[in-house]
């Protein structure tokens, strides 16, 4: 299959645009990016009629399938709280990928997305980036990309409700040290045990799980909003050399120059939300604009179900009316937001080689009217 008569924004290293190109898809991937027009048109190609190219959308950060509207507890799957450290679950096992949420996502061009844990958890669990197209999830993933941890209010008003830790910043702190501190001591003694031919270790589930954050092989994902909480989850990544992304910062903007010594990779938003919490008091539209004025990595997110996932594009379209250049603000959605998940080897550019995921938009697809002509997810037209 072709895509022809397009104006390609390929957002691949040298953010080549194409003014008149075409793309070719096999087997679900690029085969071809190419200016000028094919030589041979077949039936089943797709006139794009000077519309304009882009890879499909990917929000970094949301609960995607982890409940069902209007369900209540029966449909909530966003938070374990029966205990403040579950390493140790796996985000899919959560994962409705039938909820209607997957199809407004396509609808509005958003062909890839990260689902977490909630933030009720110091340590909530694995992170998965997975496919907005599909009927099971095994076969809609991309990846496991990380380890949600939480900082913050979140885990003190679910904890100390139980009447159990933590009640403070400080023990939220210390849980998440604990848990990487066992976890080193456990990969050590897993090490010496293969090392000398001794009895290994009793299986440690939760430490195991942690392992790979540790071994840089997953990436630590820290919820934090406020600055003192920002600073506390660095604290703790540099501590234990943990390669990190904060989720929210929503308190970025005050400490954009601490960051940027840092070069700490953020996601930001909600950007469509009211300052709903005392740690919300700073929030700005202007967060992702000064953030990235200041050479970090940005990605925009939904937090869906917080805000939906249909407004991705219209977060992206706020953040550049509040300073955020518009190309950036492309990138914030495809391969920046890739670029930080890790997974730049599939998706977020239209580049040979990476997954067929592309949108058509006629206009600009971050104004609040546009809606893309065609998304393609995984060579799919799926709209």
């Amino acid at each position: 299959m072709k895509i022809y008569n397009v104006r390609i924004m390929t957002m691949n290293e040298e953010r080549e645009i194409i003014p008149k190109g075409w793309v070719e898809v096999g087997n679900g991937k690029i085969a071809a990016v190419k200016s000028g027009a094919p030589e041979k048109i077949c039936a089943g190609d797709i006139d794009g009629q000077g519309k304009t190219l882009y890879p499909g959308f990917i929000d970094a950060h949301t609960h995607l399938g982890l409940s069902s509207s209007g369900v209540g507890m029966e449909g909530e799957d966003f938070n374990e709280e029966s205990e403040p450290c579950t390493p140790h679950i796996r985000i899919v096992d959560g994962i409705n990928p039938i909820d209607y949420s997957f199809e407004q996502a396509r609808k509005a061009g958003v062909t890839c997305c990260l689902v977490s844990p909630g933030s009720a958890n110091p340590v909530a669990g694995n992170i998965a980036a997975i496919k907005t197209y599909g009927k099971r999830v095994d076969k809609m993933l991309l990846a496991t990309v990380g380890m949600k941890f939480s900082m913050g209010e979140n885990p003190k008003l679910t904890y100390t409700d139980k009447e159990d830790a933590p009640y403070t910043r400080m023990a939220i702190a210390g849980i998440i040290r604990e848990a990487l501190t066992k976890a080193q001591r456990y990969g050590e003694s897993i090490d010496k045990a293969m090392e000398n031919d001794e009895d290994m270790p009793e299986y440690d589930m939760k430490s195991e799980a942690l392992l790979p954050v540790l071994r840089g092989e997953l990436k630590a994902y820290f919820h934090c909003h406020r600055a003192d909480d920002i600073f506390t989850a660095i604290r703790i990544a540099n501590e234990f050399e943990l390669d990190y992304v904060l989720v929210h910062c929503t308190d970025g903007h005050i400490i954009a120059d601490e960051l940027e010594q840092e070069k700490a990779d953020c996601i930001i938003g909600p950007i469509i939300c009211d300052r709903c919490k005392p740690e919300l008091a700073n929030l700005t539209p202007e967060n992702a604009g000064i953030l990235a004025a200041h050479n970090l990595n940005v990605a925009i997110c939904t937090d869906h179900s917080e805000v939906p996932i249909e407004y991705l594009p219209l977060s992206a379209g706020i953040a550049v009316k509040n300073g955020l250049p518009f190309e950036q603000a492309i990138e914030s959605i495809t391969c920046t937001a890739a670029k930080i998940a890790g997974i730049d080897n599939r998706v977020g550019a239209i580049k040979e080689g990476l997954d067929a995921d592309m949108v058509l938009f006629g206009d600009n697809p971050l104004e609040v009217m546009s809606k893309p002509a065609m998304v393609m997810c995984g060579g799919i037209v799926v709209r």
